[in-house]
């Protein structure tokens, strides 16, 4: 597993290098027709035993959501703006990280002593702090366009759960790298790390282009919603309605905003977990997106599926993500690479 050194790498869309580097450096050995192609998205080939002829395209992205430094305020403050999906309630007084040099910084707040306005800080109205007292400091430290990411360490929790950012999708990444790293499968297994999947599925589809693939596999960190309704009263017995629980195994999606899922995939994906004795769930919410909805539009058309890690607190300084959960969705991946067949798609 190396969601270690991938959630600790600083890869926010756009500038996805150190992610690169440590996936080139994982999978190298186990793959062949490895390419960076002009998005920056790693693609290469695990060749099959020949037992089926079938291309299976692999798919997870490398980038994260974070921010872009924008300008600079006299006082040696930094304007920024977001990169992805990031809700400004969560923003005042985080760590971050910022530019190529991965200068400190603290995202301003007013203390409560001072605040007797509880609404939310709109992030137009926030700055960051890294301890510069003038305009021509600050800019001398970093530079406009130089990304911001949130100063994060991964740590294992208790016996099996793992905390760190990015696991939107470095867990994907760590997964399929797990998958290279393997024995052969029946199918030739064409693997894509995709870049900038966070502003627009981008890379995933250069990538699908590129690839031609028969079929593909999307493979996502995605909201655990499993925790109690915060805004309910105290005594207030509502049980969550989660669109995916921690320790509920792989969740498959049935559809979102960016695709309909293949219902004979979704079959068969089911089937396999079933056969295997493996524990799934279901992702119904229809938000939300992922490198599928490039993907199975590519080249007239792909069957495509997306397994994802059920993880809590995605798209923040810190997900959650258990261990079996982990194991389960690999072990998941590995059964359907096995069973795989053109009769599946039906071609």
């Amino acid at each position: 597993m190396y969601l270690k050194e991938l959630s600790e790498a600083v890869g926010v869309s756009g500038s996805e290098d150190a992610v690169r580097r440590i996936v080139l450096d994982a999978i190298g050995e186990h793959v062949t027709n490895v390419r960076i192609d002009p998005m920056g998205s790693v693609t290469a080939l695990k060749a099959g035993t020949g037992q089926h002829p079938l291309k299976v395209m692999i798919a997870a992205h490398m980038d994260e959501v974070g921010f872009m430094v924008m300008g600079f305020e006299a006082d040696g403050l930094i304007r920024f703006t977001s990169i992805g999906g990031i809700d400004d309630r969560i923003l005042p007084g985080l760590r971050v990280k910022v530019g190529s040099s991965l200068v400190p910084g603290v995202i301003t707040w007013t203390p409560i002593h001072k605040n007797n306005d509880q609404n939310v800080v709109k992030m137009s109205n926030l700055r960051i702090d890294i301890g510069a007292t003038s305009k021509d400091e600050a800019s001398a430290r970093v530079k406009r366009g130089e990304r911001i990411a949130f100063d994060s360490q991964y740590m294992d929790v208790g016996e099996s759960m793992m905390r760190g950012k990015a696991f939107d999708d470095r867990a994907g990444c760590s997964l399929l790298i797990d998958l290279l790293r393997d024995e052969p499968y029946p199918v030739d297994v064409l693997a894509a790390f995709t870049v900038q999947e966070e502003v627009g599925l981008r890379g995933a589809q250069v990538a699908a282009q590129s690839l031609q693939p028969q079929l593909a596999l999307v493979l996502e960190g995605t909201t655990a919603h499993d925790l109690p309704n915060p805004t309910a009263e105290p005594d207030d017995e509502e049980t969550p309605n989660p669109a995916c629980r921690v320790l509920g195994g792989p969740a498959l999606t049935l559809m979102d905003r960016s695709l309909i899922v293949n219902p004979s995939l979704v079959a068969f994906l089911r089937e396999t977990a079933e056969a295997e004795g493996i524990p799934y769930q279901y992702k119904t919410l229809p938000g939300g997106g992922t490198d599928g909805g490039a993907i199975h539009v590519a080249n007239g058309g792909v069957p495509t599926a997306v397994i994802s890690l059920p993880c809590r607190y995605i798209h923040s300084p810190t997900a959650y993500l258990h261990r079996d959960d982990y194991d389960n969705t690999l072990r998941l991946l590995k059964a359907a690479l096995a069973r795989l067949t053109s009769d599946v798609i039906g071609s």
